[in-house]
């Protein structure tokens, strides 16, 4: 009877492992096939997820108050062609925001760059001496591509972005077979998020080893950074922004650039207040919170302190104006008049620390040159 008994419960055992490993299995199923995840850590805006014969590449945030998801199919044999089903890795890409431009040469894929709106813009020496050989062609403007051009270098896809759903061009693009993907790294709301787009175009090059070690390495060396800008003793009080058609736009208090300030260790005046955009205020406000303010940074495009002086003679009775303490980025371009910050910040988000925590505790880093800011001349 024992005998029974042990048999019965080692058999009820088994039985219930046997349901438990199916139930497991059908949570992690899709079409019946196993997935895994490709852990992204920061970034909101898009998720991989990889199943047996092909990955899955979810955008998420693709514009402003999006409630919809894009889904796109990344497999090595493609059968029937489809807009959502790409073959990888892509041997050509288009892409539309400078932005995009130190992804592709960070993953060693700026080769297949086949054009781009408004070159111009670009500042990276690498990708100017492939615009300069007509390895990339030019597109016109990204509001209005030359789709005529478009269609003759037949990418395998466009790297768009938009501010709403319904972007015309996109849509014609799409009609011809061509499809667009819409990067939302710009919507991301902390340095470390944007930087994690590179996960993006290193699963649609095959290269998501490769993201994942640079993105690692830049997370590295951010919260290093973070780490020594603790050891100031002394913790400014800082400003930023400038006037445009006389609002002063700064970074609200739970916006990605507020979040460089207070990785910096820096007091920043409206890190308290609501948002994740920009505030616009009055000149009088600004004054009256931060005319004492021992820092001020990107004091809008203004070049020099004369030019900031003659724009508004309020800007002189800034104690940062009086003591020469105010930082810019828009004297760093490239050969054709591109602004550095603009193209290469959102992929290097830990450069951009070390250039606040050098001007702010330069003690704590004296050694480091600035790559994106230097001193209003």
């Amino acid at each position: 009877m024992k005998l029974f008994v042990i048999k019965f419960l080692t058999s009820i055992f088994f039985l219930l492992l046997i349901y438990s490993c199916k139930k497991n299995e059908n949570k992690n199923s899709f079409n019946g096939e196993n997935t895994v995840d490709n852990a992204i850590k920061y970034a909101k805006g898009f998720e991989i997820k990889h199943y047996k014969k092909y990955t899955k590449l979810s955008i998420k945030a693709p514009y402003q108050n999006s409630k919809e998801t894009f889904e796109y199919i990344l497999t090595d044999s493609l059968g029937k062609k489809q807009l959502n089903t790409l073959k990888t890795p892509l041997q050509s890409i288009v892409v539309t925001s400078t932005t995009h431009i130190p992804m592709l040469e960070l993953l060693g894929v700026e080769t297949k760059l086949v054009g781009f709106p408004n070159t111009k813009y670009i500042s990276s020496k690498k990708t100017r001496v492939l615009i300069k050989n007509g390895d990339i062609k030019e597109l016109g403007n990204e509001e209005n591509i030359n789709t005529e051009l478009l269609l003759e270098l037949q990418p395998d896809a466009v790297i768009g972005f938009s501010i709403t759903s319904n972007n015309k061009m996109f849509n014609i693009i799409q009609k011809f077979g061509i499809p667009v993907l819409l990067n939302g790294d710009w919507l991301e709301e902390t340095p470390l998020g944007r930087a994690e787009w590179i996960k993006f175009f290193g699963v649609l090059f095959n290269k998501e080893r490769e993201a994942d070690s640079i993105f690692k390495n830049i997370e590295k060396n951010y919260l290093n950074a973070k780490s020594i800008a603790l050891k100031a003793e002394k913790i400014p009080t800082i400003i930023s922004g400038g006037l445009f058609k006389d609002i002063w736009n700064l970074p609200a208090g739970n916006s990605f650039e507020a979040t460089f300030l207070q990785d910096a260790n820096t007091n920043y005046l409206w890190k308290n207040s609501k948002g994740k955009g920009s505030l616009s205020l009055n000149i009088e406000n600004v004054f009256e919170k931060g005319k004492d303010a021992e820092l001020w940074i990107s004091p809008s495009y203004y070049k020099t302190m004369e030019q900031l002086k003659n724009a508004n003679s309020i800007y002189a009775k800034f104690n940062a104006f009086q003591h020469h303490n105010i930082f810019t980025f828009v004297n760093k371009k490239g050969e054709k008049g591109g602004v550095l910050y603009f193209e290469l910040a959102p992929a290097r988000p830990d450069l951009v620390l070390k250039d606040i925590i050098k001007m702010a505790h330069p003690e704590l880093l004296k050694d480091y040159e600035f790559t994106f800011y230097e001193k209003l001349k």
